[in-house]
Order: structure tokens, then C-alpha cells, then sequence
């Protein structure tokens, strides 16, 4: 039985949490839905001290953010952005219209459509999260959406040159200077000056998370991706080191970011428990990674693979780094996550900035329902139906005349009916269901 040598803060105190998150965000959306752009100037000087002529950046404003941009710091952006975007093209190419002839004279098939209009937001708290623009514009990009805006808070009074260069370069059409809940209830509620989206997507805070979540319905949302997660899966063939850097690399994004070790080998936990000590002592964030730590850290300890596998199914980690002698198993079996992580020449940091794949993902468990942000969750799949003959449309007729008899919507009988007589030839009373041929 796995057995836990380090816990975490309580279901209980997270309850807690997230019931003074909910409230406050409330307030807020119900301040922007009401009084738009006032509001939104209130809540940005209130919340960060900013209060611009214009949240929305001309184009100048953005060419003097990209000149304030390094030629080696463009060169990784482009870079980063490259990886995200052929990816996401791979991705986009999977996806195919269907139509076929399903009976003779029966049509049907889908279109994959994109989303008129998206709102990207970009974190930009304790750090300018400059990769959350290529994850969320360039996949929108890639996609096909029409319109793309994106909003990231201010960094030091003015937009954050990095993020702007990253939005801009990703074909963003419009670059607000806007953080927090604000942000989100400005894209999808829309002002006076902003007209508001379709859908929302990106990651940030508990609040962001919570805004979408309350959003939701109103506006469509890539997924509720709240406050970072990751889970290493190791055993013996991996030093303490690597498990308890990789853990700490996560930790550091708030003080409520759970990070787990799940290892069938005690000596390596324990290993793991001195390391993330010793690094602690060292590490520059380390004021926040301990307190993640402290609260949302823990060690599992368990019997073999299998029970390995069965503990972080039920964790259900937005990341996932397996560092083990059979990987490709976890890969094969594992079927609760956000992201997995092969081997240790790969990490979480790779995936959050650089490699390609999505760094958007399911957290607090989202995971057993639902992948992460790719270039699908920006397109809809739309059906569509054709018939092509009398012949094909008097035989559905008949049939859909039966069943909608038997459910008692006689209306919808008669939709069927109409086209029996119309296209059949047949005489069906009106209100009746429309018997097989031959029969009385």
C-alpha cells in the first residue's frame, strides 16, 4: 500500500481558498458587466497601478516594445515560436471534413470550422510568462481564427516589451495592456471599446482560472488551467537531484503550486527530501518555491510500478515527468494527465517554453476529462446532412415518422410525414405515423 511520506495542505484549507477566490471574482465581473470601461480603468489602478490614456497599443506602442526587445532575445522567440507553430500545423492537418454517402441518396458529413474570435491572455504576475503568447496566439493563428486579441498585465508601469514582441509576432490583431480578472471580463464581456470574443484561453493565477470558470457559458474556454502542477514518476535509475530540481522547477511558480514525487525506491524519497532542501538553500526563488513546497509538496511512496501507475492516475498531474526504466509502459498506460515528460533528457521547462508541444493544460485533475490547449479546441466540428433523392427522403421519413410517434411529438412526425407524401406518393393521416409499405 502507498504509503505518504510528505503531505500536502488538506482538501479541506483548498476548499477554503477557492470559496474567497470565487467571491472576489464575482464582484469584479459584475462591476465590468455593468459599467465597462470605468470599471476596468478602477480595477487596473487598483490592482495595478496602472491607468494609461489607452489600454489598446497602436502600433507604435508596439514597435517601441519590440525595439526594447534584444536581437538574441527576438532570435529565441522566433525560435520558440517556430517549434510551437509546426507543431501545431502537424496538428491541424490531422484534422480532415468528412462526407459520405451513408445510404443511397443520404448525405452527411462535418466541416471544421474556426472560431470567429479568441481572447489570449498572458500572465504576467511574479514573471512575464513571454511563452504563453506562442502557445495561445500562434496555435489561434495557426487555426485560422479571425480575430485574435491578447492582454497581458503591465510590468514595471508599462506593457512588457518581451510579451508584446512575442503577441505581436504571433499575429495577434489587437495587444491590450491589461492583467487579472479585468482582463478576462474585458475580452469576454466586452466595453464601450473593446467588442468582446468568442472564447477565452490561456493560463494564469487562481483568479484567472476562477474568471473563466464563472466565463464559461457566456464565452467558450480552451479548459480551467489554475495554479501550476507537476508529478515526477522515478525510480532507482534516476539521482535525487534530478527528481528534486525538476520538482522545484514547478514549485517556483506560486506558493500553490502542488509538486509530487511518486517513486517505488525509499532510499531515492528520502534522497529527493535532503535535495530539495540543500537547493532551497540556493535557489533564487526560493521564498516561493519553499512555500509550495511546504504546503503543496509531497512524497509517495509505493510498492511497485503498478501501484506507481495507480497513484498518479488518481493524481492526475497537469505535467508529468517519468523518469524510469520503462517509460514507454507509463506511456502506454497512463491515461489522467495534462502533458507527460519522457525520460531525463527531457523536462517540464522544455514544454513550457520551447519544444512545441502545448504548455496550456488541465490542472486539479481536469485531466481524466479533458487534453490540454492544442489547435483543435480552436476549431468547431459542424455537421452537416443532404438527400439527394425521393426515394432516400420517403424511406427516412418513414422511419423518423415511427420513432417520433413513439416519443409523442407529433409536430416533428409531421415534418417526416410531409415528405412521405411529398417525395413517397403515399397517403399518411396527418398525425399518425407513417406505416411500412405494405402494411395497414
Amino acid at each position: 500500500m502507498a504509503k505518504h511520506l510528505k503531505t500536502a495542505r488538506s482538501a479541506e484549507l483548498r476548499a477554503e481558498d477557492d470559496s474567497k477566490v470565487r467571491s472576489i471574482v464575482e464582484g469584479i465581473l459584475e462591476e465590468v458587466g455593468k459599467r465597462g470601461d470605468a470599471a476596468v480603468r478602477e480595477l487596473s489602478e487598483k490592482f495595478d497601478n496602472y491607468s494609461p490614456e489607452e489600454f489598446l497599443l497602436s502600433a507604435g506602442d508596439i514597435d517601441k516594445a519590440v525595439s526594447q526587445v534584444s536581437e538574441q532575445d527576438l532570435t529565441d522567440i522566433k525560435f520558440a515560436q517556430t517549434q510551437v507553430r509546426n507543431f501545431a500545423e502537424h496538428q491541424k492537418a490531422s484534422l480532415s471534413d468528412v462526407e459520405v454517402e451513408t445510404t443511397p441518396g443520404v448525405i452527411l458529413g462535418h466541416k471544421n470550422i474556426p472560431v470567429n474570435s479568441v481572447g489570449c491572455y498572458v500572465p504576467g504576475g511574479k514573471y512575464p510568462m513571454v511563452a504563453s503568447a506562442h502557445m495561445s496566439v500562434v496555435t489561434a493563428t495557426v487555426a485560422g481564427v479571425k480575430r485574435i486579441i491578447a492582454s497581458a498585465p503591465p510590468q514595471g508601469g508599462a506593457p512588457h516589451p518581451a510579451i508584446v514582441a512575442a503577441m505581436h509576432l504571433g499575429g495577434a490583431d489587437e495587444i491590450y495592456c491589461l492583467g487579472g480578472v479585468q482582463a478576462v471580463a474585458t475580452m469576454a464581456l466586452g466595453t464601450e471599446t473593446v467588442a468582446p470574443v468568442d472564447m477565452l484561453v490561456g493560463p494564469g493565477n487562481a483568479f484567472v482560472a476562477e474568471a473563466k470558470r464563472q466565463l464559461y457559458g457566456r464565452v467558450g474556454i480552451d479548459l480551467f488551467a489554475g495554479p501550476t502542477e507537476t508529478l515526477v514518476i522515478a525510480d532507482d535509475t534516476v539521482d535525487a537531484e534530478m527528481c528534486a530540481t525538476d520538482l522545484l522547477g514547478q514549485a517556483e511558480h506560486g506558493v500553490n503550486s502542488p509538486a509530487v514525487l511518486i517513486t517505488n525506491s525509499e532510499s531515492l524519497a528520502k534522497e529527493t527530501l535532503k535535495e530539495i532542501d540543500r537547493i532551497l538553500g540556493i535557489l533564487p526563488t526560493a521564498e516561493v518555491a519553499r512555500a509550495s513546497w511546504e504546503d503543496y509538496g509531497e512524497v509517495i511512496l509505493c510498492s511497485d510500478y503498478d501501484e506507481m501507475l495507480e497513484q498518479a492516475e488518481f493524481v492526475a498531474s497537469e505535467h508529468v515527468q517519468v523518469m524510469t526504466d520503462r517509460d514507454d509502459w507509463f506511456l502506454e498506460n497512463m491515461t489522467n494527465y495534462g502533458a507527460l515528460f519522457l525520460g531525463q533528457r527531457t523536462n517540464v521547462a522544455y514544454g513550457d517554453k520551447v519544444i512545441g508541444t502545448n504548455h496550456t493544460l488541465p490542472t486539479k485533475k481536469a485531466g481524466r476529462y479533458t487534453g490540454g490547449l492544442w489547435v483543435g479546441k480552436f476549431i468547431k466540428t459542424h455537421t452537416y446532412q443532404k438527400v439527394t433523392t425521393d426515394a432516400a427522403s420517403a424511406m427516412m421519413g418513414e422511419y423518423c415518422s415511427r420513432l417520433c410517434m413513439l416519443e409523442g411529438f407529433i409536430g416533428h412526425g409531421e415534418q417526416a410525414n410531409l415528405r412521405v407524401r411529398r417525395f413517397g406518393g403515399r397517403n399518411v393521416p396527418y398525425g399518425e405515423p407513417a406505416l411500412p409499405v405494405g402494411k395497414k
